[in-house]
């Protein structure tokens, strides 16, 4: 886990001003390949896994490429929050914004990389804002289960 974390007080015309950043990644080492691992992560339509996300509105198949907008419900409040696939490297990595409520951005980023000990997963959450502080508390405890939740929903396919 490696947390970085930056606050800033900027004094102006208008006042004094906040800006808070906080970026925090989580890994995994998981047993099954990284094809299995990818195909996990680039199908919208399943966020079984994922303990933030409840459902989505992707249709079944619908694969991560850079410029789509979809919509996902989360489990902590039921209101349909808007995602932004930014990048996709087939195989390495994916990262997308999520567009919830003005005053903060979320960015989150997950990471595929081979090693003889298996197949590390990385997941990283950058979050920027004034309510960054705020919305980092209520999900931290979920953010902190998602590389692990990936890599276990993985092994049970490979296992199959």
């Amino acid at each position: 886990m490696i947390l970085n974390f930056s606050f800033k007080l900027i004094a102006g015309r208008e006042g004094i001003w906040c800006k808070f950043a906080l970026f925090r990644t989580y890994r995994a080492l998981s047993t099954a390949p990284v094809d299995v691992l990818w195909q996990k992560i680039i199908n919208l339509a399943d966020v079984s896994w994922h303990p933030l996300l409840s459902s989505t509105n992707a249709p079944s198949g619908l694969i991560a490429k850079p410029g789509i907008i979809y919509q996902v419900v989360t489990r902590l409040i039921p209101i349909p929050v808007q995602i932004f696939v930014e990048r996709v490297r087939p195989g390495e990595l994916l990262s997308v914004r999520v567009l919830a409520i003005p005053g903060v951005e979320k960015r989150v980023t997950y990471q595929i990389e081979s090693t003889v000990c298996g197949t590390y997963v990385s997941y990283s959450v950058t979050l920027r804002g004034w309510l960054s502080p705020l919305i980092w508390w209520f999900i931290r405890p979920y953010a902190a289960r998602v590389a692990s939740e990936l890599a276990q929903a993985a092994e049970q396919i490979a296992a199959l």
